[in-house]
C-alpha cells in the first residue's frame, strides 16, 4: 500500500480572529503544499482544517504518517474521538463536543486511509512543521491583504 506523509498545522492571529491553516504532502519524490484561511476563527479549527484537507486531497485511501503539533489533533483523534462518538458527541461531562463539525469530517477523512497519527514539538527546528507553519501565517496574510481597504 502506498504511504504518503504528511506535516500539518494551524494558525491563528486572535483566539479567535483571522486563522490559517498548511499541508504538506510527501509522495517518494513528489510534494504538494496546500494552505487556506478564514478571517474569524480559532487555532483549534485550523489545526483540524490542516488535516482535514490534506487528507480530504487524496484521491484514494492510502498508508499516512500525519505529522501535527497540535496534542488536540493529535490525542483528539486516536483517544478522544471513540468516546465522543459513543456518547452521541458528548464529552466525559455531559457537555456538547467543540468543533464537532470538524471531527466530523476528519473522521470521515481518518476512516478512508490508513493513518498513523504522530505529534511533533512546534517550533523545534522539524524542517516539516516550520514549513507547514509558515504556509498557515502567508494564507493568513494573504486573506488580510485581499480584505484591506
Amino acid at each position: 500500500m502506498t504511504e504518503v506523509e504528511i506535516y500539518t498545522d494551524g494558525a491563528c492571529r486572535g483566539n479567535p480572529g483571522p486563522g490559517g491553516w498548511g499541508a504538506l504532502l510527501l509522495f517518494k519524490d513528489a510534494q504538494k503544499e496546500l494552505s487556506g484561511a478564514e478571517l474569524q476563527t480559532t487555532n483549534n479549527r485550523m489545526e483540524l482544517m490542516g488535516a482535514i484537507m490534506a487528507l480530504a486531497a487524496l484521491t484514494r485511501g492510502v498508508r499516512v504518517r500525519l505529522y501535527t503539533d497540535s496534542k488536540y489533533v493529535s490525542t483528539g483523534v486516536s483517544e478522544w474521538l471513540p468516546n465522543w462518538k459513543a456518547r452521541g458527541w458528548r464529552t466525559a461531562d455531559k457537555k456538547a463536543v467543540k468543533n464537532q463539525d470538524l471531527w466530523e469530517r476528519l473522521d470521515a477523512e481518518n476512516q478512508r486511509h490508513a493513518v498513523q497519527w504522530v505529534w511533533v514539538k512546534g517550533h523545534a527546528g522539524n524542517e516539516g512543521n516550520e514549513r507547514v507553519d509558515r504556509l498557515a501565517n502567508a494564507a493568513i496574510d494573504d486573506l488580510l491583504a485581499q480584505e484591506a481597504p
